[in-house]
């Protein structure tokens, strides 16, 4: 049964990468992984045991433990609920541009309005 298991390496340098591509290379079951060192991060997917795969790792003598998948989930979580945010507060914000809009031109037009019938009021009719 083939499965991913994602783990934290501390790694600080290719050559710590290296090391940790040479295991996972002669490990049995393993299909396919990527190393990330900016994230410290490592993704195994094949037939393989997380607790096999973290040992193997381990060897490397590299700081080694499980992905905090809760972290993660978290985090997804969290930024999603941002964007909502950010969504619902431009919504709001175009909404009052809007309504502000509207109150501005009907103050604009009533100006417009007054100064002409002040004028036919103070010029004399020419009859």
């Amino acid at each position: 049964m083939s499965q991913t298991v994602v783990l934290k390496v501390g790694m600080s340098c290719q050559g710590c990468v290296g090391a940790v591509n040479r295991v996972l290379g002669k490990m049995d079951g393993v299909e396919s992984f990527d190393i990330d060192i900016k994230e410290q991060k490592v993704t195994v997917k094949g037939n393989v045991e997380p607790e096999a795969v973290f040992q193997t790792v381990s060897k490397t003598g590299k700081k080694t433990s499980y992905w905090p998948v809760e972290a993660e989930a978290e985090a997804k979580a969290k930024a999603e609920a941002k964007a909502e945010a950010v969504t619902e507060t431009k919504t709001e914000a175009e909404t009052k541009t809007e309504a502000e809009t509207k109150i501005e031109t009907k103050v604009d037009a009533k100006a417009d309005v007054e100064p002409k019938l002040a004028e036919a009021e103070t010029k004399p009719s020419q009859v």
